[in-house]
């Protein structure tokens, strides 16, 4: 799925992803990125809070906020420069530590996406697109 969405993907596009520890969002990533064209290994970051991917279709920012606990964190961060990213995609994890998004996602595409763990080995995803 990600792989196709990364197909797909236009200049702007942000995609939200919630979940739980392990729910599978830094897997969907890595197909985004395949989709995109990006060839370097991607991975969580969380403790770097961003990792740009360039060099694909168009570039990817990656951004993790599950270390930012509060909403003050999250503006002090300094990362409203990825939203949108200039000409490429932006995925947040754990968007819903952002304060109030949507708005600052502006005119941008935003696709919201929650991965509920069913099983070890089974997932629900579900999404829905807002914006441009």
């Amino acid at each position: 799925m990600g792989e196709s969405w990364g197909k797909s993907a236009q200049p702007g596009w942000i995609f939200g992803l919630s979940g739980g520890l392990g729910a599978g969002k830094t897997h969907l990533v890595k197909g985004l990125a395949r989709g995109l064209g990006v060839h370097r290994r991607v991975v969580s970051p969380t403790f770097a809070l961003v990792h740009e991917y360039p060099g694909g279709r168009l570039p990817l920012a990656h951004l993790d906020l599950y270390r930012l606990e509060t909403p003050s964190q999250v503006l002090g961060a300094g990362l409203e420069a990825y939203l949108p990213y200039p000409g490429g995609v932006t995925v947040v994890e754990w968007p819903e530590r952002w304060p109030d998004l949507r708005r600052s996602c502006h005119s941008a595409k935003l696709r919201s996406v929650a991965f509920e763990l069913l099983s070890e080995s089974e997932r629900r995803i579900t999404y829905e697109d807002s914006g441009a």
